[in-house]
């Protein structure tokens, strides 16, 4: 009953008059380091709201700007709901720590360093969040194009289908890195769970929150036995495919939607740019 009530409220927080008001990111706007420290701690944060979080556990890194094997990450201990900026450590794939205080937890180490180099990424995010985590304990863990949302996922998803326990060392995150190649920018991890990788916290975040809508929705549908009804590859097209009338490009959306999310948080759990 208690869970219920929180959600409630959670809607509540989302169905209230939304402000025009920047978030507290607005602090420091020629910092691209605090920039991003302010991003993580935010989107760490929304991952609680969003009850992708499992408390102290999973990760979220983001490199450095402007520097090379260096990446950012709340200190391990810290719940999700306490990220400040002002906390973030800074840590190498050697597993050092090079700014901050605290010792890299070893599957950030392992997973999130080689991901970051050997893909490109500037933000790796790695969650265990229920939905997706469900429709990934089933043999057939395939997100099927059967939505508008599920269908923008189509092509990118990359999928483990070797858990191969607790990650203790750098070649595991070289070996979900190669089967990301080809532009893919989710991974499905069977029996474990997503991780969603991107050129910003915004991005990256999005793609998370819309990966979970696209999981919850699949395996309701499926809990009715009823066959899926998926949607043509012409359908699917037009979705990915914006209309040159459209006059938000992606960029744009990824941008207002993470701004809106930020703004939710500065209501409900505000200090994260601390």
């Amino acid at each position: 009953m208690h869970r219920v009530e929180a959600h409630s409220s959670l809607e509540r927080l989302h169905m209230s008059t939304p402000s025009t008001a920047a978030p507290v990111t607005a602090h420091k706007p020629n910092d691209p380091v605090w920039q991003v420290k302010v991003h993580l701690a935010a989107a760490l944060r929304l991952a609680v709201l969003h009850d992708f979080d499992e408390g102290i556990d999973n990760h979220f890194t983001v490199a450095v700007p402007g520097r090379e094997d260096q990446y950012l990450i709340s200190p391990f201990g810290v719940h999700w709901s306490e990220a400040r900026a002002s906390t973030m450590m800074v840590f190498n794939e050697a597993g050092e720590t090079l700014e901050g205080d605290g010792l890299v937890e070893l599957s950030a180490q392992s997973i999130h360093a080689p991901v970051h180099r050997l893909t490109g990424a500037k933000v790796v995010l790695h969650t265990h969040q229920p939905w997706a985590l469900a429709l990934n304990m089933l043999k057939a863990n395939r997100l099927l194009p059967a939505t508008q949302t599920a269908a923008f996922f189509d092509g990118v998803i990359a999928y483990d289908d070797h858990y191969t326990g607790l990650a203790a060392e750098l070649s595991e995150g070289e070996r979900l890195s190669q089967l990301m190649s080809g532009g893919k920018t989710v991974l499905f991890m069977k029996n474990h769970g997503v991780m969603t990788i991107g050129d910003t916290v915004a991005q990256a975040y999005r793609r998370l929150y819309k990966l979970e809508k696209a999981c919850r929705t699949q395996v309701l549908a499926m809990g009715t036995g009823q066959p899926l009804n998926v949607l043509t590859e012409s359908v699917i097209q037009r979705i990915k495919n914006p209309s040159p009338l459209d006059r938000h490009p992606r960029s744009e959306r990824e941008r207002l939607f993470f701004e809106a999310m930020m703004r939710v948080v500065d209501r409900v759990n505000p200090g994260y740019a601390d």
